[in-house]
């Protein structure tokens, strides 16, 4: 019978901290910080307004998907949601508010802060 060789375990390499790690860039707001709820927050910074429809049709999602994630966005007050008729149709139509393009600002700094840094961690 032979004996094993137990082997070494081999020495890993120190992981590193992420670029900003427990700096305010990575304190993200969760709010913006998904696909869908970005996108309407992008498309209404660069247009007054914009019906469900329109909406619906810029970022290519689902009425259930869109109506969830713009809620969001309303109950965080960084939209607000105006509900009419033309003619017969109803007419649902979003506004970015102050509170949403302060938080949108405030959003892309930071993402533009932990890019910078990522950026000069890798050398």
């Amino acid at each position: 019978m032979s004996a094993r060789r137990e082997r070494a375990p081999e020495a890993k390499p120190k992981a590193r901290k992420p670029a900003g790690a427990g700096e305010p860039a990575l304190e993200l707001d969760r709010i913006i910080h998904e696909r869908l709820r970005l996108g309407i927050l992008s498309a209404l910074a660069v247009n007054a307004s914009l019906t469900f429809n329109e909406l619906k049709k810029l970022l290519n999602t689902s009425d259930g998907n869109l109506s969830v994630h713009a809620r969001k966005l309303e109950e965080a007050e960084y939209i607000s949601c105006e509900k009419s008729f033309a003619g017969r149709m109803p007419k649902t139509e979003y506004r970015m508010t102050a509170a949403g393009r302060k938080a949108l600002e405030r959003y892309l700094d930071e993402m533009e802060e932990l890019i910078r840094a990522t950026r000069k961690a890798q050398g």
